[in-house]
């Protein structure tokens, strides 16, 4: 007899569902399933959403201040669904994220949020790492990155995920239209020294800092430094929290050559019908410049 397993929903890769569409979800939620828009194909289909089939949901976002405020986790929780959250703090730039909020805000939302639903079920991302030229020369998006390690390790917060920006054909167009703007990624050996750096400052506040996507980087690394790969959906981690009834089969759709090392979950919102507002210059999913 075939096992079946239960799913992850994963909400959302393709756009800020906890800053912009709980009300979409939370109606999901009531009628038992989310109809989902192929990204590729557009053709719809629906991923079940009872609290049966659902193992955990992992919510993504880089505002959780209207989840929060809408008290929707609490209700979620009520209802029998279990909840993890990856939670994207970059440093202030209005450059590169002219519309998410002041870094005080989300550090304030951070502390809520693991205060809530506990710090072990919390991630931190500070991704991507920046680097970039404009008229006053070389900069980089790593100047509040020392000030939230301290504010994630005041909440417990023990996981940093980081990668480097990648500059792909859409990123390239959109940047055109800023002036004396571009891009300046440093080289791999460049790159591990950075990682070492940020690891030396997370590892004397007790958290373990990992790469998304940054396989090209791991025989440059120390063996021995303590930077691991990272899974940002992780059965094992979900099932010590919540207990078993998963796959633990690696997620096809994902960039595994890359490095993802994601496991199973069913994505849902959508890049057009779902377009995120927070307009970061650097992110796929933003809807401007396609």
């Amino acid at each position: 007899m075939k096992k079946h397993f239960k799913t992850v929903i994963s909400a959302s890769r393709r756009t800020d569902i906890p800053a912009f569409y709980m009300d979409w979800f939370m109606a999901g939620v009531k009628q038992g399933f989310f109809e989902v828009q192929n990204p590729f194909s557009k053709i719809m289909h629906k991923v079940p959403a009872d609290n049966e089939a659902v193992h955990s949901i992992v919510f993504w976002s880089k505002d959780y201040s209207p989840f929060l405020r809408g008290g929707y986790g609490t209700a979620l929780i009520d209802t029998g669904y279990h909840l993890f959250f990856v939670f994207t703090i970059n440093s202030e730039s209005p450059i590169l994220e002219p519309r998410t909020p002041p870094l005080a805000n989300r550090l304030a939302a951070l502390k809520k949020l693991a205060e809530q639903f506990g710090p072990e079920a919390v991630t931190w991302r500070f991704d991507p790492i920046c680097h970039f030229t404009t008229e006053q020369g070389p900069q980089n998006n790593l100047g509040d990155f020392v000030a939230i390690a301290d504010a994630a390790a005041a909440c417990g917060v023990a996981r940093c995920v980081t990668s480097f920006v990648d500059v792909y054909r859409k990123l390239v167009t959109r940047t055109k239209v800023l002036k004396n703007f571009s891009f300046a990624p440093p080289g791999p050996e460049r790159q591990a020294e950075i990682l070492l750096r940020m690891q030396t400052v997370l590892q004397d506040r007790g958290i373990t800092l990992y790469t998304c996507c940054e396989n090209r980087l791991e025989g440059i690394l120390p063996k021995d430094c303590g930077i691991l790969p990272h899974a940002c959906i992780n059965h094992d981690l979900l099932e010590k929290l919540y207990g078993p009834g998963l796959s633990k089969k690696q997620d096809k759709g994902q960039r595994a050559s890359q490095g993802c090392r994601c496991m199973e979950s069913r994505d849902i919102g959508s890049y057009s019908l779902h377009p995120c507002r927070h307009s970061c210059l650097y992110c796929y999913a933003n809807p401007e410049g396609y």
